[in-house]
Formats: structure tokens, C-alpha cells, sequence
């Protein structure tokens, strides 16, 4: 578990960092820029169940 907490909150501080980095400017982020925010929340969301699933299996 706690190898996919660590993930976690590396995948979170980065994806973080690139909105607050975006935020910066008066435009819109570039459309890559949004993706790998997207792709970032993808990843968060499954490696969330992956741990959400070993817990259960922990119980």
C-alpha cells in the first residue's frame, strides 16, 4: 500500500504543479498541456481503485 500511496502523491503533485503552472497565464493551457492534465487524472482515478481494491482484500 504504500508504494501506491507514494504514486499517488507523486501523480497528484504533478498534476497539480501543471494546473498551477497553466494558471500562470492569462490563455487558455495548449491542448497538449490539458491532455496530460487529463491523462494525470486518469491515472489518479486507477491507481485510487487499485488501492481502494487492496484494502478490501486486506479486510
Amino acid at each position: 500500500m504504500d508504494k501506491l500511496d507514494a504514486l499517488l502523491d507523486r501523480l497528484k503533485a504533478h498534476q497539480w504543479a501543471m494546473i498551477l503552472a497553466a494558471a500562470e497565464h492569462d490563455t487558455l493551457p495548449a491542448a497538449s498541456v490539458l491532455r496530460q492534465i487529463a491523462e494525470l487524472e486518469n491515472a489518479i482515478a486507477a491507481v485510487e481503485a487499485v488501492a481502494e481494491e487492496e484494502r478490501g482484500r486486506r479486510r
